[in-house]
């Protein structure tokens, strides 16, 4: 089975799928942190497409940068100044050639993630 990295996003104190939060995809070689690319979750809290399809798929260390901030901005979550959450950086690693699912479960004040299927 050839590898490949998805995600769904989850706005749990709205109780409703996150629309519209922007993820950053980047990957890891040592020290330097090489963005992929750039993809905004639909209606249903998911990217159009896999955020890293089989045809680009390599194990190794990776990060999404959950871009909550501007979603809750978005959304009309009464502001703080700064925002308790703002960017949030999952860093995550594949080490196998399969699918990896990493979602996101939010509110304004915590998030949760873990290896989905």
């Amino acid at each position: 089975m050839a590898g490949y990295l998805t995600t769904h996003v989850l706005d749990t104190a709205r109780g409703c799928p996150a629309a519209g939060l922007r993820i950053e995809l980047f990957r890891l070689d040592g020290d330097t942190r090489i963005h992929l690319k750039t993809v905004e979750t639909n209606s249903d809290g998911r990217t159009d497409a896999q955020i890293l399809p089989a045809d680009e798929f390599r194990t190794g260390t990776y990060e999404l940068v959950f871009h909550a901030g501007a979603y809750l901005d978005a959304t009309g979550t009464p502001p703080e100044s700064p925002r308790f959450l703002d960017a949030v950086p999952i860093r995550f690693g594949m080490s196998e050639e399969a699918h990896y699912h990493v979602p996101l479960l939010l509110s304004p004040f915590g998030y949760s993630t873990y290896r989905g299927s």
